[in-house]
């Protein structure tokens, strides 16, 4: 396994764990709002970051998304 994605994983149970989410649903969510195509792109960075930061900065990606979308439903 590529270190991105065990990164990946790895995000993925925290989150999970965090909120006390099953795997399905955590997947799920990283999927409909690009959780994983962000991780791999910010990898280098990210990677260095502890479990809670990670955790708040994914909650922070998925709520701007949210946002995004909800104005362009809007517009």
């Amino acid at each position: 396994m590529s270190k991105s994605a065990h990164f990946k994983v790895f995000c993925l149970e925290r989150y999970k764990s965090q909120h006390q989410m099953s795997g399905y649903e955590t997947f799920r969510l990283f999927k409909e709002y690009g959780v994983l195509e962000y991780l791999t792109s910010f990898y280098d960075v990210l990677h260095t970051y502890g479990d809670k930061y990670l955790v708040a900065d994914i909650d922070d990606f998925i709520a701007s998304r949210q946002k995004r979308l909800t104005e362009v439903i809007v517009i």
